[in-house]
C-alpha cells in the first residue's frame, strides 16, 4: 500500500470514529433541531473557476452545494431560491470594477436576472474580484451602496502553531452533528449577531444556514465544531465554527464558516484554540492541504488567525445595499 492510500485508509477511518461518536453524545443544551430537507442538494449550473481569486472560489463551494452558479458571459448569477434574503446567496460576480455609468446596467441585470426570478430578494449586491484596492464610485454611492472588504487568509500544513495557551480543562472540543444541535448552534449566532439585524429575521436566516451546513455535513463535504462548557451540570455552546472541503477532492481546499465566540465566553482565548483544533481536524481527518479564512481586516479576530500561522493574501470586494 502506498504512503498515499495508507493516509487516505487513516482519514476514513477517523471520519468514521467521529461520525459514530457524534451519534452517542446528547444534543447541547437540551434542544433537538429536525432541519428541512432542500428540493435541491445537487450542484448545477458549475462553471469553470481557475480563474477566480481563492476566496471567491471557497465563496462558491456553499452556493454551488444548494444554489445555481451560471456563467452570463461577463460575470456570474449567484443564487440560492431556498434562502431569497440572504444578500451573499444571491449576488452577481465580476472579475473587473465598476466604470462611470456601469450602476445602472449592473442594477438592470440583477433585477432582470435576480430580483425578477426572486421578489423577496430586494436587497443589492456585487462582488468584484480584482487585485487591487477598490474605492466606492460616485455614482454607487449615491445609490446607498457600501463597500466592504474581506481579507483572505491562508493556512498550510506545515503552517500551524499551537496556540499560546492550553485549552481551559472545563472546555471541550466537539465536532458536532448539525441536525441534533443545530439549535444550540442558532442560538449562539443570534446572540452574537442579532444586535446588528432584526433579530426574528435574522435568526431565520441563520436557521436557513444552519440546514445548509447540516445537509453539507451529511453529503461529507465537512463538519461543524464547537467548543462545550459545562454549566449547571449542562452543556453549553461557548464558540464555534464550521469547515468544509471543495467537492474537487483533488483541490484539498477548506473553507471556514462563522467562526464566533458567545459574547459571555469572550477574552478568554477560546477562538484560538477552537480555530487550532479545527485546522487539525481538517488536515489530519479530512485530508486537506490548503485552508482558507475571510476577515474583516479591521477585526481583531485577524490577529487570532495570524498568530496561529495564516498569511494575508488578495482581498475580496462587495458592493451591497440593504432592502429598500
Amino acid at each position: 500500500m502506498s504512503p498515499k492510500a495508507a493516509l487516505s485508509g487513516r482519514c476514513l477511518t477517523m471520519a468514521e470514529t467521529f461520525a459514530e461518536s457524534l451519534r452517542e453524545r446528547d444534543p447541547i443544551g437540551g434542544m433537538s433541531h429536525h432541519p428541512r430537507t432542500s428540493e435541491d442538494g445537487g450542484r448545477r449550473d458549475l462553471v469553470r473557476d481557475s480563474g477566480l481569486s481563492l476566496g471567491w472560489r471557497t465563496d462558491l463551494i456553499f452556493a454551488r452545494f444548494d444554489g445555481e452558479v451560471t456563467d452570463c458571459g461577463n460575470h456570474l448569477r449567484v443564487r440560492t431560491p431556498g434562502n431569497p434574503t440572504f444578500w451573499w446567496g444571491n449576488f452577481l460576480l465580476f472579475q473587473h470594477a465598476p466604470e462611470e455609468g456601469d450602476l445602472e446596467r449592473w442594477m438592470a441585470l440583477f433585477d432582470d436576472e435576480i430580483a425578477s426570478r426572486q421578489p423577496a430578494s430586494r436587497h443589492r449586491a456585487f462582488g468584484i474580484d480584482v487585485r487591487e484596492r477598490l474605492v466606492l464610485p460616485p455614482d454607487f454611492a449615491a445609490a446607498g451602496f457600501t463597500l466592504d472588504e474581506a481579507t483572505v487568509l491562508t493556512l498550510a500544513r506545515d503552517q500551524l502553531r499551537a496556540p499560546a495557551k492550553a485549552l481551559p480543562g472545563a472546555i471541550e472540543f466537539r465536532v458536532l452533528d448539525l441536525p441534533r444541535d443545530g439549535a444550540a448552534v442558532v442560538d449562539k449566532q443570534v446572540a452574537v449577531d442579532a444586535a446588528r439585524y432584526d433579530p426574528l429575521g435574522y435568526r431565520e436566516f441563520a436557521e436557513r444556514q444552519v440546514e445548509r451546513y447540516a445537509a453539507m455535513q451529511r453529503a461529507g463535504l465537512g463538519h461543524w465544531f464547537g467548543l462545550v462548557a459545562q454549566v449547571a451540570g449542562r452543556p453549553v455552546l461557548a464558540a464555534s465554527c464550521g469547515l468544509f472541503r471543495d467537492p474537487a477532492r483533488s483541490a484539498g481546499l477548506g473553507r471556514f464558516q462563522y467562526v464566533s465566540t458567545h459574547p459571555a465566553w469572550r477574552r478568554r482565548g477560546l477562538c484560538t484554540a477552537l480555530v487550532h483544533a479545527a485546522c487539525r481536524h481538517g488536515f489530519e481527518a479530512m485530508d486537506l492541504r490548503t485552508l482558507v479564512m475571510v476577515a474583516d481586516p479591521d477585526d481583531v479576530a485577524i490577529g487570532v488567525y495570524e498568530s496561529l500561522g495564516y498569511r494575508r493574501g488578495v482581498s475580496t470586494w462587495q458592493f451591497e445595499r440593504a432592502p429598500r
